[in-house]
C-alpha cells in the first residue's frame, strides 16, 4: 500500500490555500514559500506539485546517511530530521522537485502526508487535491 496526493490541474484555481495551510501546519506561519508543495503556472493553468511518494524513490537511494526512508504502514517517503545532514543529494535526485532545502535548519524537507490526513487536501476549496491509496503494482 502507498498513499499519494493526486493533483487535478483542471480544478486548481491557483488560490494558494493549499500552500498557506501547509506552511501553517509545518512551520506555524502562513507563508506559501515555506510550504512543502508548489504551484506551477502554465499559461492560464495552475498545477499543484507535491511529492509523488515514488515507488522506486531516487531520494531514498542517494541519501548517504539513510535519513530518507519509507514508512511501512503508509508507504510515505519521509526524512528523519535527526539523521539528515543537509547535503542536498535527495533534492537533486527528486524528479518532481518536491524536496526543499531548509537552509535555516540545515536539513531537507518534503511532504509527509501530514500523518495520513493531508491538510492541503482537507482545505482545498476546489477539490483539486485528493489523497489516493494505491494497492499494488497495477495502481502504480
Amino acid at each position: 500500500m502507498r498513499a499519494v496526493i493526486y493533483s487535478n490541474f483542471d480544478l486548481c484555481s491557483g488560490c494558494n490555500i493549499c500552500r498557506m495551510i501547509c506552511s501553517e501546519k509545518k512551520t506555524g506561519g502562513t507563508n506559501p514559500r515555506l510550504a512543502l508543495l508548489n504551484l506551477e503556472k502554465h499559461g492560464l493553468v495552475y498545477r499543484p506539485v507535491v511529492c509523488a511518494q515514488c515507488r522506486n524513490a531516487f531520494c531514498l537511494k542517494v541519501c548517504p546517511v539513510e535519513a530518507v526512508y519509507r514508512q511501512e504502514d503508509s508507504g510515505a517517503v519521509l526524512i528523519d530530521r535527526a539523521k539528515c545532514t543537509g547535503c542536498g543529494l535527495c533534492a537533486e535526485a527528486c524528479p518532481v522537485c518536491a524536496i526543499v532545502m531548509d537552509k535555516q535548519a540545515g536539513i531537507a524537507r518534503k511532504c509527509d502526508l501530514c500523518g495520513g490526513d493531508p491538510a492541503c487536501v482537507r482545505y482545498c476549496p476546489t477539490g483539486a487535491l485528493e489523497l489516493v491509496i494505491l494497492g499494488g503494482d497495477k495502481d502504480e
